[in-house]
């Protein structure tokens, strides 16, 4: 035994990986000169925090008095999440069911997959600004910007429950012969309607923070007015206005956890 324990031959847990040393050298040496690269340092990290005591001085106490402009810019907010959240989960219950390689033949998934893909690919400011460009300023910009947006989240998740369910009941749903939209309704829809709904939920509540985003490059909502205060160095106002935005997402919070106990 003793021999067989001093072999010469016998890993060593302790053993260096070389491999994975020089990996973790060269991240630390990219990580340094990225640093130095950028001019980060120190010092401007401290100066940075002189300027947004300054900036957070200057925004207490908030100013509501304009509340006006901040209720309209709100319920356009509103109506933007809530639009496009309708249309993105209608369109996504379709597109994931035709992206389901399970459910539908490879000529059919695969276009649609690229699809949900190409809708995934970019940030929705950058859909805005297209958007923008295309339809003009407004809350017609921000709907079709956010639409996109869940198209590309919840068709793609949805897809992929699908993909996850048991075939069992669909081959006796099938044995049947009930048509495929039978199919559809009682054997696939109850594996991943609780799942479906979970993703809407979340979907919603993302529109909700991005509604007040997209504004900023002109496509509707709270963001053209934090937008255009900030660019008159108005804070007082710009901090009323986040605080209305804190309020929404709470909002959006709590609606999402009525809709989750409802379908529970």
């Amino acid at each position: 035994m003793a021999g067989i324990n001093s072999s010469p031959n016998r890993d060593n847990p302790f053993k260096q990986n070389w491999f994975v040393t020089a990996t973790w050298l060269v991240v630390i040496c990219y990580v340094v000169y990225s640093f130095q690269a950028m001019g980060l340092s120190w010092e401007r990290f401290n100066d940075g925090l002189g300027h947004a005591s300054n900036l957070l001085g200057r925004m207490v106490p908030p100013n509501f008095s304009r509340w006006s402009l901040l209720l309209s810019g709100l319920i356009e907010s509103l109506e933007i999440a809530i639009i496009s959240s309708i249309f993105g989960i209608f369109f996504s219950l379709f597109l994931g069911l035709f992206a389901a390689r399970n459910l539908m033949p490879t000529w059919v998934s695969t276009p649609v997959r690229m699809l949900i893909a190409l809708c995934r690919t970019f940030h929705p400011v950058i859909i805005a600004i297209l958007f923008v460009k295309s339809v003009g300023f407004g809350a017609l910009a921000g709907i079709l910007t956010l639409i996109v947006a869940s198209i590309g989240f919840i068709a793609k998740l949805f897809a992929e429950a699908i993909e996850e369910i048991s075939l069992k009941q669909v081959e006796a749903i099938r044995a049947t012969g009930a048509g495929f939209t039978s199919i559809i309704l009682f054997s696939v829809m109850p594996q991943v309607f609780s799942r479906f709904i979970g993703f809407s939920t979340y979907q919603l509540d993302s529109n909700l923070r991005n509604s007040t985003m997209v504004g900023i490059v002109g496509a509707g909502g709270l963001g053209g007015t934090l937008f255009s205060a900030f660019q008159r160095f108005d804070y007082d106002f710009v901090a009323a206005i986040l605080i209305v935005i804190i309020a929404l997402i709470m909002f959006g919070e709590f609606l999402s956890n009525i809709v989750r106990r409802i379908f529970r």
